[in-house]
This record gives structure tokens, C-alpha cells and sequence, in this order.
């Protein structure tokens, strides 16, 4: 059983429809990419799947019940595109107000305070106020705040805008190594070098899935180079069926 499950996601706003029926599985210690343009209805999906939003139609199942759920979101780790910090409070702080959140305190919020930091590659000064934080440094500890609790489930939107590539790479390896215990992630990005690094890739335009697949098998399908290749050949397919009326979606 899929560890989530999204199936037939309808949401608009407004009269304007964003998804339009999607459906996606993700099993245990898998790192699923959404994968594309800004638009492409990443963001809009991420947020039905971790309950801060709920669809026009269509259901969310996470580990088996259906979303929205308190109970079940306790159990997932939440990054959203905007930095969800407490500008005027320092980083021990932004993490003991998190850490409040799913009961940890003492002993046990120090550990996974410890822990997080150190997973998001971020060291903090004690008195610094998140303000007074860079972009990045305001990113990574986002990302701490996300992780702090180890949930079984992290869906993370753009968990690496504004940081540089030695950051990008290290927590991509802290990624994969949470993987490897059974963690499981949902990831979005635009950037083509990190979908690399995700075991499976749902390819998104205009509000539907494209193509779905491991990188080397999307390449493949494609008779592509790279996965940007694979991308605007899956596009064209999609324009294709689309302006016939076939409307057939991945």
C-alpha cells in the first residue's frame, strides 16, 4: 500500500480550474519529484496533499486513512515554497515553538533541535534573531523546523530556493540518507540537476501529469539526452493530444 495516495485532484480557484484530475502514489522510502515550470500546478498539488488546502473532488489517503487528518499530519513534515519562520524569534526558538507543536520539549526537543540543524547543514549564532537570517540561512532552517519531529512522510516545495550548489548538494545527500531509513518525500523543483537525484519523477504542465517514471526511464521514453529533452518531448505529446481532443494524460 502506497504510504500516499492522490487520486482524480480537481482543484480551481475561482472559475479557473488548476488541476485537473491528478492522481499519484508514493511508496515507503521513495523520493518522489514534481517536476516543472513555475505554474505547473506543483504548488497547488503539495498543499492538498499535506491537508493545508482540500480539493474541489478527489481523494488523499496518507498511510491509509484519508487526508485531511491532524492525527495523520503529525506524522508528515510540511515545507512550504515560503519561508514559515518567526522572523522575530531566534533559531532555538523557531524550533521549540515547532517542537511544541508535536510535543517535544526538554531533553528531546534539544536532541532533535541538534539533530535538525545539523541535517539542514546550519549553524546558528544563539542571539540572531531568523531576521537578521540570509535567504539560504532562512531556507535551511525552514527545512529544520520541517524535519524536526523525523515524520515518516516530508513533502518539501522548492526546499532549495536561494541556496548555493554546495548546499543544494549536501542536503540532497541528507535527503537521500533519510531515504535509506524508510523516509519518505515528496519533492518539488524546477531544477533538472536535482530531479536527477529523485527516485521517481511525475512531470507536470498546466495542471496534469505529463509523463511519469524514474529519470533513466522518462530519458528513455523519450529517446532523450537529458531530462530536459524528456521534458519538452513529453510537452509536445501532451500539446498534441490535447489540441486533437484526446485529452489522454500520464
Amino acid at each position: 500500500m502506497p504510504i500516499l495516495s492522490a487520486r482524480d485532484i480537481v482543484q480551481r480557484f475561482g472559475q479557473q480550474e488548476v488541476l485537473h484530475g491528478v492522481s499519484l502514489g508514493v511508496e515507503r522510502g521513495e523520493i518522489l519529484g514534481l517536476l516543472g515550470p513555475s505554474g505547473a500546478g506543483k504548488t497547488t498539488l503539495v498543499n492538498v496533499i499535506a491537508g493545508v488546502t482540500e480539493p474541489e473532488s478527489g481523494i488523499v489517503e496518507a498511510f491509509g486513512k484519508p487526508m485531511p487528518s491532524l492525527q495523520l499530519m503529525r506524522r508528515m513534515g510540511y515545507m512550504a515554497q515560503s519561508d514559515a519562520l518567526y522572523t522575530d524569534l531566534t533559531a532555538a526558538e523557531n524550533l521549540a515553538f515547532f517542537g511544541a507543536i508535536y510535543g517535544l520539549t526538554g531533553n528531546a526537543l534539544k536532541h532533535a533541535g541538534e539533530r535538525a540543524l545539523e541535517t539542514a547543514h546550519l549553524t546558528v549564532e544563539p542571539g540572531k534573531l531568523a531576521r537578521e537570517y540570509s535567504g539560504g540561512m532562512r531556507r535551511r532552517l525552514s527545512l529544520a523546523t520541517a524535519i524536526l519531529h523525523e515524520p515518516d512522510l516530508l513533502i518539501l516545495d522548492e526546499p532549495t530556493i536561494g541556496l548555493d550548489p554546495l548546499h543544494r548538494v549536501d542536503i540532497w545527500e541528507a535527503f537521500r540518507q533519510m531515504a535509506e531509513t524508510g523516509k519518505t518525500m515528496i519533492v518539488t523543483t524546477h531544477v533538472m540537476d536535482e530531479a536527477e537525484r529523485c527516485d521517481r519523477l511525475a512531470m507536470i504542465r498546466d495542471g496534469v501529469f505529463i509523463a511519469m517514471g524514474s529519470p533513466d526511464e522518462l530519458r528513455q521514453r523519450a529517446g532523450a539526452a537529458t531530462l530536459e529533452d524528456a521534458f519538452l518531448y513529453f510537452a509536445r505529446v501532451e500539446m498534441a493530444s490535447t489540441a486533437e481532443g484526446g485529452g489522454a494524460h500520464a
